[in-house]
């Protein structure tokens, strides 16, 4: 269950209250199920995954990514597997817990574990939304953000994109003022 924290201290966990306070800056959240097939689930409760595991994952949520084609005009994606097992975590993290935008939207489909997404609204506050399983996300194309995990320290994902070089950061100067959540 996806939770909006406000600057003010203020946390919303009702979900039309949380796309509210998101529509403001062009962000969809969606409550996807994953579904209940047990070697899926059994491969979701495993810390990393092999290249052919992550095929089996994918293949089994291959409507998602139909309907985002035929919507969106998405035309690949990936799964990422992120734990505290990785070596270098924390230098793959570093690149995106500052504030940056991307040219494309940035999609995610968290699948399992949590991880939180930073924003300043056009009021210039700031909230995280903590995003969980069965929760997906687009942040719209230039829309300033960051992200960390959580102090879980694990999440799976599907990653959606429009074009061929992923996620690119461009770094904005802009000062993150809501404390993290202890990792």
């Amino acid at each position: 269950m996806a939770v909006l924290r406000l600057e003010n201290g203020q946390q919303l966990t009702d979900l039309s209250d949380i796309r509210e306070q998101l529509a403001i800056l062009g962000i969809q959240l969606q409550h996807w199920p994953v579904g209940s097939n047990p070697k899926v689930s059994a491969l979701l409760a495993q810390a990393s995954l092999s290249e052919d595991e992550k095929v089996t994952v994918l293949a089994s949520l291959e409507h998602y990514f139909e309907k985002l084609q035929a919507d969106s005009g998405y035309h690949s994606r990936d799964l990422i597997a992120l734990h505290s097992g990785i070596p270098n975590l924390e230098e793959l993290l570093a690149k995106f817990s500052s504030p940056h935008t991307h040219a494309d939207d940035e999609v995610r489909y968290i699948i399992e574990g949590e991880g939180i997404f930073g924003f300043v609204k056009p009021d210039g506050s700031q909230v995280e939304l903590t995003i969980q399983a069965e929760e997906y996300i687009n942040v719209p194309a230039n829309t300033p953000h960051w992200f960390y995990l959580t102090p879980q320290r694990q999440i799976k994902a599907v990653r959606y994109f429009s074009g061929t070089e992923g996620w690119v950061p461009e770094y904005v100067d802009i000062p993150i003022r809501i404390q993290a959540i202890a990792a």
